[in-house]
């Protein structure tokens, strides 16, 4: 017996229709939230970043490979199951996008030899690049020195870092992030924007935080599961390390 409300379907779609009023006024506030972010105000880039490739150095422009917009997941490090778990969902939309002059890549502070073995493993294809050695990941808040761990560093724009004002004694630790649990790991995860007129890089926005939920693909899917994200603990893990694999129905029949 499910301890879960159950009614008439008369009682279902009342109660639906008021949820899609609720839905609706999201939706344009979120209509709304998308023009005032189109409006920031673009910052010029004038630094020389260089970044890793498997095929040699590049820059910033480089990598918008010919298109005027630049998308770019900022990945805390090569095995990480959140960042990962997002970069997933890329293979499918970043064929779109490309033809829609947007150019998407991930960057992390790491080896470019550990980056391109692990998007191997992965399956990925958008491009995986390697920042170390360049101020990209600092200047573009998500990485800090020594000195800012030690004092605090400020995150996701402000410096209390996940903007629930929950004490940093009581957040959940993560087996995954090797780094204290009174602040934020060394390198954290993010997305920043770019764009690319009359030769000049400009920097358009960037988030933080749950401020990236909405580029976590499964998440909007399980927001609509009965059971919604049902999470007590981090259960996804690197897509090759389920004990259980999942296998599309089209190879094993549904009978």
């Amino acid at each position: 017996m499910t301890s879960h409300t159950v009614g008439s379907r008369e009682e279902w779609l009342a109660a639906r229709l008021e949820l899609l009023h609720a839905e609706k006024e999201l939706t344009r506030r979120n209509d709304d939230l998308t023009r005032q972010r189109q409006q920031l105000p673009w910052v010029r880039i004038d630094k020389d970043y260089r970044f890793e490739t498997p095929d040699g150095t590049a820059t910033l422009r480089d990598l918008f490979r010919g298109r005027s917009q630049l998308l770019v997941h900022h990945m805390m490090f090569p095995g990480c199951p959140s960042c990962s778990s997002m970069a997933d969902g890329y293979n499918g939309i970043a064929i779109h996008l490309e033809n829609h002059d947007v150019a998407m890549t991930t960057v992390s502070r790491y080896p470019i030899a550990e980056l391109t073995a692990f998007k191997k493993r992965m399956g990925w294809i958008v491009p995986y690049v390697s920042s170390l050695g360049s101020d990209f990941n600092f200047d573009f808040g998500v990485a800090y020195t020594d000195e800012e761990m030690a004092s605090g560093p400020e995150h996701n724009l402000h410096s209390n870092w996940d903007h629930s004002d929950t004490p940093a004694s009581q957040l959940a630790a993560d087996e995954t992030i090797p780094s204290p649990n009174d602040m934020p790991p060394p390198d954290a995860v993010g997305i920043s924007a770019f764009a690319l007129e009359d030769g000049i890089v400009h920097h358009t926005y960037s988030a933080y935080a749950r401020g990236v939920d909405a580029m976590w693909g499964m998440y909007p899917w399980l927001d609509r599961a009965p059971k919604g994200r049902n999470e007590t603990d981090r259960w996804y893990r690197l897509h090759d390390e389920y004990a259980d694999t999942w296998v599309p129905a089209v190879d094993v029949g549904y009978r």
